[in-house]
């Protein structure tokens, strides 16, 4: 008989299915991580788990194999409508994610149903899947499994559906807490029996993670799994094959020399992370004009349908650039992601690690690099203690081109470019304000004049940061911008038809409005944002339908929402007239500033 390898399947303390081994061959992993190898006989012999490993480890597998194991193990078969396993994940992009690694075991146990719920379509149908087809293991994001909670209304009674559940994981149980789901997470548990399996897999333990342990976990026995080689005391929070570097150019320099650098690595797949939503809009129209066959796709947290297509395109593809926020840095496994470039720095030291962490996965090689102003190049020292996370200087590409003019053309051309061009700045700074490392971080110290360059600006916005500044390094274009027109005749038609409105009546439209007039952009919208988080607040303690943060944004107006929960209007309908009135506020905002 031949010898078992310490780390194969076989190796195991406890003995893995058929089905369950032919699936990790079809997968091709032959060998378990150290995290597989630590998590799945605990799990397995009914042991709440509270695992912590670098991100890219394998932890899905280590919990996907003891659910399916746990489910099959079970006296009493589950019937079609019965939840037996339930997966709690941050955003959708994982959820989608984690089913699928799920299918490839379901498909040699098709006596287990699987059902995704995750925001971006409409709830009913959800309904109406579960119900045809069941679902005995659940994967969900926190607002959309709360919402399905609450539709006993319509014919669902999931609180009765779970009184069988065996199994309930949270993923990226730090990042659910981050990102204000603790009240839907205490509502889902009030549903779920207490004599069940539970485990929470983070890449770090907070001391909100810990908390929720001792809420939700009895007697749990904690994994925490460190890299070979990598002595306990200096704890690398990356994975050992990952190059890590960064690269210090000033801020009107940064754009010409991602450009450069992506036009040099075409062949290859890249992940490029922004600080907002504006920034990805922005830059990704700009890329896509300034780099020629290559494919290049944007996501973030505030488009609706479009990001479970665009993630699940871009994960086929061979290569490309997906320029994004950080609502791709958890958890998502991008197959074959050679570098990731991080524009912006991101706003916690613990999200610069989960970025690097899209390459390098489950021991492939992988590249990240980080653009750092020369007033910044402190955050290298305090990433290497804070996040122990080592980084080597990746010096100033020569013969770089200036594609600065160009992206002033672009603007120039087009207004729907100019005033995203406008709003990627806004945004920018006012992050930037926000950063937790302000030590290092000193908007203070921010030369505008080189970030507006940085941005080809036709001219600086008006907002409080720049208020009482002068900016003779930045000379705006001799241009009145009210002349600017949008390619999209349409969008053309109707701002020339809101110009043309007899000024007396515009005034006093705005006399009835609430609030000064010509309000800076930036003032108006940390407004908008106290409301919307308060509206939020209040909405999740009645247990609402939100995703994630950035899925907040349904609940700005209250009077549509009414109408959409008495029936009276369709979800499209609500999300078409709530885009409306988006675009119509940001219009004056826009004209305002």
């Amino acid at each position: 008989m031949e010898p078992v390898a310490e780390d194969s399947w076989e190796s195991l303390p406890v003995q893995l299915s058929p089905g369950v081994l032919r699936a990790l061959q079809e997968l091709r992993f032959s060998q378990m991580t150290p995290v597989q190898s630590a998590t799945i006989p605990l799990f397995m012999t009914n042991k709440d788990v509270a695992a912590e490993a670098v991100t890219g480890s394998g932890k899905t597998l280590a919990f996907v194999i003891p659910i399916i194991e746990i489910l099959l193990r079970r006296e009493e078969k589950l019937k079609k409508m019965q939840v037996g396993a339930i997966i709690i994940t941050p955003t959708r992009e994982l959820a989608m994610q984690i089913n699928e690694v799920i299918s490839h075991f379901t498909k040699y146990f098709p006596q287990f149903s699987q059902c995704l719920l995750i925001g971006g379509k409409n709830p009913m149908e959800d309904i109406e899947k579960f119900k045809e087809c069941g679902g005995n293991i659940v994967v969900a994001t926190p607002g959309r499994l709360v919402d399905m909670f609450r539709r006993q209304s319509d014919g669902l009674d999931l609180a009765r559906s779970v009184k069988s559940l065996d199994v309930l994981v949270l993923d990226e149980a730090d990042r659910l807490l981050d990102m204000g789901f603790e009240a839907s997470l205490n509502t889902i548990l009030d549903f779920l029996p207490k004599q069940r399996r539970t485990g929470l897999f983070s890449a770090t333990q907070t001391q909100e993670v810990e908390n929720l342990v001792r809420a939700g976990l009895r007697n749990p026995v904690r994994i925490s799994v460190k890299e070979k080689g990598v002595l306990a005391s200096n704890a690398q929070k990356t994975p050992t094959r990952l190059q890590n570097y960064y690269m210090i150019c000033k801020a009107d320099e940064k754009f010409n020399q991602l450009v450069h650098f992506l036009r040099l690595h075409k062949a290859e797949k890249h992940l490029v992370f922004f600080s907002t939503c504006a920034c990805v809009e922005y830059y990704g129209k700009a890329l896509e004009s300034l780099i020629k066959n290559a494919k290049i796709m944007c996501i973030h947290g505030k488009m609706k349908h479009k990001r479970n297509r665009i993630f699940t395109e871009f994960r086929m593809l061979p290569s490309g650039i997906l320029v994004c926020t950080d609502v791709m840095a958890r958890g998502i496994d991008i197959p074959e992601v050679n570098w990731v470039l991080q524009y912006d720095p991101p706003s916690n030291a613990s999200a610069f690690v989960h970025r690097c962490g899209r390459t390098a996965r489950i021991g492939h090689m992988g590249s990240a690099l980080v653009f750092l102003l020369p007033m910044e190049e402190a955050y290298v020292s305090f990433l290497s203690i804070n996040q122990k996370c080592p980084m080597q200087e990746m010096q100033l590409q020569s013969n770089v081109g200036d594609v600065l003019p160009k992206l002033k053309s672009l603007s120039l051309a087009d207004r729907a470019m100019y005033e995203k061009g406008m709003r990627a700045f806004v945004s920018c700074v006012q992050a930037y304000a926000k950063h937790e490392c302000s030590l290092i971080f000193r908007i203070k110290d921010l030369d505008f004049a080189s970030l507006a360059r940085g941005f080809a600006l036709l001219k600086m916005p008006r907002m409080p940061e720049l208020k009482g500044k002068t900016f003779p390094d930045f000379e705006p274009v001799d241009i009145d911008t009210d002349s600017i027109v949008f390619k999209d005749k349409n969008r053309e038609k109707q701002r020339q038809k809101l110009l043309a409105e007899p000024r007396k009546g515009r005034q006093e439209q705005e006399g009835r409005r609430k609030g000064p007039r010509n309000q800076a952009w930036s003032k108006q919208k940390a407004k908008k944002e106290k409301r919307r988080k308060l509206r939020a607040k209040r909405q999740r303690e009645e247990g609402s339908d939100v995703e994630d943060k950035d899925m907040e944004e349904l609940l700005n107006d209250t009077r549509l929402l009414k109408r959409l929960k008495k029936g009276k209007i369709s979800e499209e309908e609500f999300e078409k007239k709530l885009l409306q009135s988006e675009k119509a506020a940001q219009a004056d905002s826009e004209s305002e500033g």
